[in-house]
């Protein structure tokens, strides 16, 4: 049971995180090339429509890292024990992701290709502390209210 619920918590972390991300690239009409509600069915070409445009690949490592952050955040708090493992989980395959794409896609500026490791991996660990900080301190004043019920 423990796998299908740490299965499940990676899934949603990831579904959270992609729903972010592509949210994120249709805030800005400017940006919109395409008709569709997902950006990555047409990617190739939405792309090659942003390679010179700074602000958007600015915005998108923004945007990506919010995304890791949430799904980190969705992911430490279904499972059950090694919250801030799997959140990073989150953070790797986002990473290995993007990865992907700057490989397939040669239309990224250089600044990106660097950015990408030190966005995915760093905030998907921030979403994992804020669950792990929240559930620590939960223990801690269930424990204090045990022992002051005690005495």
């Amino acid at each position: 049971m423990s796998f299908l619920r740490n299965t499940f918590a990676v899934l949603m972390g990831l579904a959270i995180a992609g729903l972010i991300i592509t949210l994120g690239i249709r805030a800005f009409p400017q940006w919109v090339t395409f008709e569709a509600f997902a950006p990555f069915e047409h990617w190739q070409r939405f792309l090659y429509s942003m390679k010179d445009d700074g602000a958007f690949f600015g915005f998108l490592l923004f945007i990506s890292g919010l995304g890791s952050t949430f799904g980190g955040v969705a992911t430490a708090i279904i499972v059950k024990y090694a919250k801030v493992a799997y959140a990073i989980l989150i953070g790797f395959i986002m990473l290995f992701i993007a990865m992907l794409d700057v490989i397939i896609f040669p239309y990224h500026p250089t600044f990106y290709k660097i950015s990408i490791f030190l966005t995915f991996f760093p905030f998907a660990w921030i979403g994992g502390k804020i669950v792990e900080v929240i559930y620590e301190r939960k223990k801690k004043k269930r424990i204090a209210e045990k022992m002051n019920n005690k005495s």
